[in-house]
């Protein structure tokens, strides 16, 4: 009996035994599917390199969703700008402070600026970094479009102050140089701003700066979390094709080139009905040309002159004036194209060299087209029967005072105040009913 229940006991054991091998070997491959099949440790890298304005701030916005989305150990920023719109700079902003995934904004690389809306980015970020040979300052306020009066322009200062300040005291920057770089438009070097506290370190390539901020805590509104950066591979996240279209066409230059196409396609339109595709070119330049006014100073005095200018030259098709509607449009375009952009910032209006080569270029294809008209005007006709005063041809017959001449490789009935012999030259002089009227060449 003892026997069997010994028996029965070790039997039992070899059982569980088995067991602890099988679940310990599905242990051991579950772990090692779950580490195969896992994501692996990365951060998610994008590049602003322009003006901030609705497209920069909507990719930037995107990345911070789809860092959030992918777990991503943190996003980095990388920046170069010279300023830009203050509603977008702010959504950008607050989308940093609210976001909770890490952000590093990275003013690189050498020859990179943070300037005007670009120190709020840099100051809003949970780490803020710059590579050599960069420059971050200069955030005064600037307004765009109408004047504003000294009150106003006080209000808006200390606003901008006060925002920066409120940014920088939450992230433990330098809030008296924060304030300065508003209202006295400061502005310093990479090691200047490390030394104030302006940002967190300085680092010479991407590499390095994921290595530094390596185990570093930073807060999200979540909590408390430390970075895990060292080595991680990077993911860049690539700009739509429908973003970088738009990045471009928000350009002043680009935007202005796009609004003298528009207009020049509808005045090929108008002047030559039928022609289609000069209108529907025109259309699609017009139509971007205005998305992109909607994020730039337009003075719509200057955008009137322009369509005045237009007016005028379809005019000139239309009446003549002997040149002087193409003067007057050539004229309203210049002075439309000076004053179509209102910003103190020159990267916010079309460079002076690209309107005066825009002007020029349809200056001299108006003054083409209408010497061109003018030329074709004076012209003598050659066709119909105004096309035959002034012919010379050869009396036929006799004319007292009514005979035949040739003229003109045709056969005409002709008449002429004096008699004229068979075989003298006559010249038309006016034409009647089918009837020249002659006279003897001298």
């Amino acid at each position: 009996m003892k026997k069997t229940v010994r028996l029965a006991h070790h039997k039992m054991a070899r059982l569980t035994h088995h067991k602890r091998v099988l679940i310990y070997v599905i242990f051991l491959l579950f772990s090692w599917v779950s580490l195969l099949f896992a994501p692996q440790r990365h951060i998610d890298l994008v590049t602003i390199d322009g003006v901030i304005g609705p497209i920069s701030s909507r990719i930037i916005l995107k990345a911070i969703e789809s860092s959030i989305k992918d777990s991503s150990e943190a996003l980095v920023i990388e920046l170069n700008t010279p300023g830009g719109l203050d509603e977008s700079m702010r959504l950008i902003t607050r989308e940093i402070l609210n976001c909770e995934v890490p952000v590093i904004v990275y003013v690189s690389p050498s020859g990179s600026r943070a300037g005007s809306a670009g120190v709020f980015i840099t100051l809003s970020a949970h780490i803020a970094a710059m590579a050599p040979g960069t420059n971050i300052g200069a955030a005064h306020p600037v307004t765009l479009g109408a004047q504003v009066d000294s009150t106003m322009m006080e209000k808006v200062e200390n606003d901008a102050a006060a925002y920066i300040k409120t940014i920088a005291s939450k992230r433990g920057k330098n809030t008296e140089w924060a304030e300065e770089a508003v209202r006295k438009s400061s502005s310093i070097t990479e090691y200047e701003a490390l030394k104030l506290k302006v940002i967190d370190l300085v680092a010479n390539n991407l590499r390095e700066l994921l290595d530094s901020c390596d185990q570093r805590k930073v807060s999200l509104p979540s909590g408390e979390r430390t970075l895990n950066t060292k080595g991680v591979e990077v993911k860049r996240i690539r700009i739509s094709l429908r973003d970088e279209i738009l990045g471009v066409i928000t350009n002043p230059n680009i935007a202005y080139i796009l609004y003298s196409l528009g207009m020049l396609g509808i005045f090929f339109e108008l002047s030559n009905p039928g022609a289609i595709f000069p209108g529907i070119i025109g259309g699609i330049c017009l139509i971007l040309a205005f998305f992109s006014f909607q994020s730039l100073p337009i003075n719509y005095a200057g955008l009137l002159l322009m369509a005045l200018a237009l007016i005028f030259f379809i005019l000139e098709v239309k009446i003549v004036s002997h040149g002087a509607l193409t003067i007057g449009g050539i004229i309203s375009m210049l002075l439309g194209s000076l004053m179509l952009f209102e910003s103190p910032e020159p990267y916010m209006r079309a460079s002076l060299s690209v309107i005066i080569f825009v002007v020029l270029a349809t200056a001299a294809f108006f003054v083409f087209a209408v010497g061109m008209g003018v030329r074709a005007q004076r012209r003598k006709t050659t066709t119909g029967e105004a096309g035959m005063v002034g012919e010379v041809g050869v009396a036929r017959s006799a004319l007292k005072p009514e005979g035949y001449i040739f003229v003109h490789g045709e056969i005409w009935k002709a008449e002429a105040d004096e008699p004229i012999e068979q075989g003298e030259k006559v010249v038309v002089k006016e034409v009647e009913h089918l009837t020249l009227k002659v006279t003897k060449k001298k």
